[in-house]
């Protein structure tokens, strides 16, 4: 029996679901420790079927995390299931222009797309946060950070 074929790419519904606003578990291999470490990120967008960009504070671990080693794992959990999408990550830019924050640039290459719910199962309710500053202020950094993010 033949072995059924691994996406490489985004599909049409996981390229429309991540344009941003979504929680996404990220990845990555400590630069210090080499142990497995996973991160909440917001600021995440597709940018064709082969390409993921998102947005971290230059200072964070992340960007070190990158930099040392490449492969990272970006987990969806929507459209009645979990994706783990593996690539290789490169930071674009170390400060982003046009945000008033130091935000890294980061492109995901896409390797392979997983569906990774165990079986017979689907999620019945996507995971929602809710921003804590204010309202206004949060939507227009988030105009900013995705104008940005996809230069």
């Amino acid at each position: 029996m033949a072995k059924p074929e691994i996406p490489a790419q985004l599909s049409t519904e996981l390229f429309e679901y991540l344009q941003g606003e979504k929680l996404v578990l990220l990845g990555t291999v400590d630069a210090e420790t080499k142990a497995p470490g996973i991160s909440a990120i917001s600021w995440v967008k597709s940018c064709d079927e082969k390409r993921i960009r998102f947005t971290v504070t230059n200072n964070s671990r992340i960007v070190a995390n990158i930099k040392k080693n490449p492969q990272v794992v970006l987990t969806i959990v929507g459209l009645e299931s979990v994706y783990s999408i593996n690539g290789k990550a490169a930071v674009l830019e170390g400060k982003m222009e046009g945000v008033p924050l130091k935000l890294a640039k980061i492109e995901v290459v896409i390797d392979h797309v997983f569906e990774s719910m165990f079986w017979g199962a689907k999620i019945v309710q996507e995971p929602e946060y809710e921003k804590t500053t204010n309202a206004e202020k949060a939507k227009e950094l988030d105009l900013q950070v995705y104008e940005a993010l996809m230069k």
